[in-house]
């Protein structure tokens, strides 16, 4: 059986990128399937609570976790197979995300590039079915590999085992904490198909001088977009966006209408709308305000910030303020795509 370093009371405050400054009773890395494997025959884990951890990039602790904190840090890139038109690429869980970005950017593989700066690992993303600019991961989604908790074994999932929903995914409901993904493969175009109509992508790319789309270039112009609306979580903690989007019906945005024309809403395939949530969180005041050292991002009202040593009490306070004032004003309830622990 593996050897395995596992650290007591050990503050976590740079395993999230909220930055908040808490303890795991229990903290561990693992680094491969086969340290996975041996630590959960080990039988450490039975009747204790536990967290599987990639980037810590969609959580926002609120007290100290009195369980075991599983950081999974497997790493590896590899073709699996091709065809005249996709290429299938395997990539390892505790890959960071933007890195395995950057490698399907400089091979040209199409599919990605709207996902490009979104901080979190590869093995996370299946879990939240995480989204941008148009595309969610169940678009290149072709199958994942996972580690039953419980029993050791290595299990498939393919595309419609997934339950793939808006940041949703069977791993974050029915079979939350039954398994550790350990592997993700992704369809990716041979010759990309861009998806330039979200946003203000098309705009940023006009500003960029660009006339012919690439992979790098759409990539690019979303990197660039992201950079103004978001913060560095190296200077600044947050999660991304705070909150879901929240879903209508079309007859719920024509009576929204009436009181508030503006308001910014995309149809979706089975005809109800989804709203920007952060015109909505924007039009009560909330942009760029701060209640001590948590606050609501300048430039983006979807992100809530911790700007020097919040807790995450505080950042939780404000977001059900700002839940609290968008229903009163608009009559719709946020929801949180952070996982508040």
């Amino acid at each position: 059986m593996l050897i395995m370093n596992i650290k007591q009371n050990f503050s976590i405050k740079f395993f999230n990128t909220f930055g908040i400054d808490v303890k795991a009773k229990y903290f561990v890395e693992l680094n491969s399937d086969e340290e996975i494997i041996s630590f959960l025959s080990s039988g450490f884990l039975k009747n204790k609570q536990f967290l599987i951890l990639g980037g810590g990039s969609n959580i926002l602790f609120t007290k100290d976790f009195t369980g075991v904190v599983v950081k999974i840090n497997s790493k590896g890139i590899t073709i699996l197979k091709e065809d005249e038109d996709f290429i299938y690429v395997k990539a390892r869980a505790g890959e960071v995300w933007q890195d395995f970005i950057d490698y399907t950017i400089k091979n040209n593989y199409g599919g990605l590039e709207n996902l490009s700066k979104i901080p979190g690992s590869v093995g996370a993303s299946p879990i939240q079915n995480i989204g941008a600019y148009g595309v969610e991961l169940k678009d290149v989604f072709y199958q994942l590999t996972a580690i039953n908790i419980q029993t050791g074994d290595i299990i498939k999932f393919n595309k419609e085992d997934c339950n793939f929903g808006y940041r949703s995914s069977i791993f974050k409901n029915e079979l939350k904490n039954k398994y550790i993904i350990n592997s993700v493969v992704f369809r990716l175009f041979r010759k990309p198909v861009f998806n330039t109509k979200y946003g203000a992508i098309e705009m940023e790319l006009r500003d960029m001088g660009i006339n012919k789309l690439s992979v790098s270039t759409v990539s690019e112009a979303v990197s660039r977009i992201r950079k103004r609306k978001l913060p560095d979580i190296e200077q600044i903690g947050c999660a991304g966006s705070f909150f879901k989007n929240p879903v209508i019906t079309e007859e719920e945005l024509k009576n929204l209408k009436k009181d508030f024309p503006n308001i910014i809403a995309y149809e979706q395939p089975d005809k109800t709308f989804k709203v920007a949530a952060g015109w909505l969180i924007e039009q009560c005041g909330w942009k760029d305000k701060r209640i001590g050292n948590a606050g609501v991002y300048k430039n983006q009202a979807l992100v809530l910030v911790n700007y020097g040593n919040s807790t995450g009490k505080e950042i939780l306070e404000l977001s059900c303020k700002i839940e609290n004032s968008v229903f009163e004003k608009f009559n719709i309830r946020l929801n949180k795509e952070v996982n508040v622990l």
